[in-house]
């Protein structure tokens, strides 16, 4: 069913509006996102009545981030199951809108689980629909209690590096609330050091081509008054050289089981800086980005993206009649190829740690993830 906008009233200056909401009213349940591609420019909630819808959203980037589309791919499935849609048919169109995002697979199958489960137990539709809608809400919990435990450990593990605090901080793409249940990932770091006190500096690359950090990280910075600045992704090479950057804060979408770490595009190129100017580069990522059927960074598939994204400039997609994707304004000859991977590959040797809920891993190696995960599927057993 096509989604439904409705504008948001204006806030104080806090970032108010939840990233995603499950609601009830009278008309049946629906899947509630705060919609990513108006922000900046307006705050708008996009209402999700069924699996399609919500599939849509991830593709177009309305809802994004590796963390929040586990959630979105939970409560999807829960969505279908409440409204008495074939949950299997959902649950794979579900994890295919976004391939390299693992977090995406791992919601759906946990809701999945919870679904089948409760079946072969002898629970009728409604109770199965209900156990489903359970486990999207116990990871949704989950997630809000990672992010606040990557952020003490991330703050922990700069102090050792950089003791003294006035960390400058160099992020690419959008880590923050608006990709988790809680602050997020790389972002809440950066958040905690602001807090207390650490941050001197911000550096917020603009992100090509979908400029979610000049879009969507400037805005949460600014919502949460720290310093920052914006720039280009290929300026970042003259920071470097002038020795503005103390470390390299990034999240992640998969984690192979050797450490590989594939992010947002223009990732890669930061960790070939941060090595040669010998400026740590984390990644800051839970437990289950990591992929351990994903034996290294050559078997993760990138997603393509449209070739407009590169070719044309777009404002944030107010919607306007007679308008639709990818009429932008061209800044390439009509006709123009273009080259537009969603993400890059950054090989284990060239990160100096790996955040999680659980702890640093530092060296990165396949056994120190190995026994990461180990430990965290026996807490969370």
């Amino acid at each position: 069913m096509a989604d439904q906008y409705a504008q948001f009233r204006e806030g104080d200056g806090s970032l108010e509006i939840p990233a995603i909401r499950w609601d009830e009213p009278p008309e049946g349940p629906v899947l509630v996102l705060l919609d990513q591609t108006r922000l900046p420019a307006e705050e708008v909630e996009l209402v999700c009545t069924d699996a399609p819808a919500l599939v849509e959203a991830i593709r177009t980037l309305a809802v994004r981030g590796a963390p929040l589309l586990g959630i979105a791919g939970a409560y999807g499935v829960a969505l279908a199951a409440v409204r008495g849609f074939d949950v299997d048919d959902a649950a794979r169109a579900l994890a295919g809108a976004r391939p390299t995002a693992v977090n995406l697979a791992v919601g759906v199958r946990r809701a999945q689980t919870a679904y089948r489960a409760a079946l072969s137990g002898g629970g009728d539709q409604r109770r199965a629909a209900g156990a489903a809608l359970e486990a999207a809400r116990a990871l949704h919990r989950e997630d809000a209690a990672a992010s606040a435990r990557m952020a003490e450990h991330g703050l922990a593990l700069l102090d050792e590096l950089l003791p003294g605090g006035g960390h400058r901080i160099l992020t690419h793409c959008n880590t923050g609330a608006l990709v988790s249940g809680g602050e997020g990932t790389a972002f809440a770091v950066a958040l905690a050091a602001h807090r207390a006190g650490q941050l001197r500096r911000l550096w917020v690359d603009e992100t090509r081509p979908l400029l979610q950090g000049a879009r969507l990280t400037a805005y949460e910075a600014a919502r949460n008054g720290m310093a920052y600045t914006l720039l280009t992704d290929n300026a970042a090479g003259s920071l470097f050289a002038a020795g503005e950057v103390d470390a390299v804060l990034i999240g992640a979408d998969r984690i192979a089981a050797d450490g590989s770490v594939a992010n947002k595009v223009g990732s890669y190129p930061l960790a070939v800086l941060a090595r040669y100017h010998h400026v740590p580069f984390i990644v800051v990522a839970p437990v289950t980005t990591v992929d351990p059927d994903t034996p290294d960074g050559a078997s993760i598939e990138v997603e393509q993206r449209p070739g407009h994204e590169v070719t044309e400039v777009t404002a944030p997609q107010v919607p306007v009649a007679g308008v639709e994707a990818g009429g932008g304004i061209p800044v390439a000859p009509l006709g123009t190829q273009a080259y537009n991977p969603a993400f890059d590959v950054t090989p284990p040797e060239l990160v100096t740690a790996i955040v999680t809920e659980e702890g640093a891993v530092s060296p990165v190696t396949a056994e120190a993830l190995a026994e990461l995960c180990d430990r965290s599927r026996q807490v969370t057993i």
